[in-house]
């Protein structure tokens, strides 16, 4: 399984969509705890599972079990968190939850896999992080 990670800040629809086309993506999966403000813009909720099925020609996904707890997503956020510790944090609740193996048998039919977070350019996202983890366990895998 290919796993890439793509912002939905930042970024126009056009860039946004050709990554998605160039990389063959068959599941556009949005790990973002909180996608159905106006701030969102094309990539609210309901507007890029719309696209993402008519531009892409791919499944989408909004699944929380991958987003960090509001806590630690508000910790980080507006709290000053250091991103090293959110990002062990944001781990140790992926273990928790037994969300990486669980990624695998839910999303296990995609070749192509597009996580969708929310880095910007002074902030990283823990959709990066989500990808780390997902190719250390496919490493671990064989």
């Amino acid at each position: 399984m290919q796993i890439n990670v793509l912002s939905a800040y930042q970024t126009t629809a056009e860039e946004f969509f050709d990554k998605i086309t160039g990389w063959k993506t068959d599941l556009v999966l949005d790990v973002r705890l909180k996608n159905t403000n106006q701030l969102a813009g094309f990539t609210k909720q309901e507007d890029l599972e719309y696209f993402t099925h008519v531009i892409a020609h791919a499944d989408y996904a909004h699944d929380v079990e991958y987003s960090p707890s509001k806590t630690l997503l508000d910790d980080y956020l507006d709290h000053g968190l250091p991103y090293e510790d959110y990002f062990a944090a944001y781990e140790q609740e992926m273990e928790e939850r037994g969300a990486i193996p669980a990624f695998f048998q839910k999303y296990g039919k995609y070749q192509s896999v597009a996580i969708v977070g929310t880095a910007t350019k002074k902030r990283r996202s823990h959709a990066e992080e989500l990808k780390i983890l997902l190719d250390d366990h496919q490493a671990h895998l064989g």
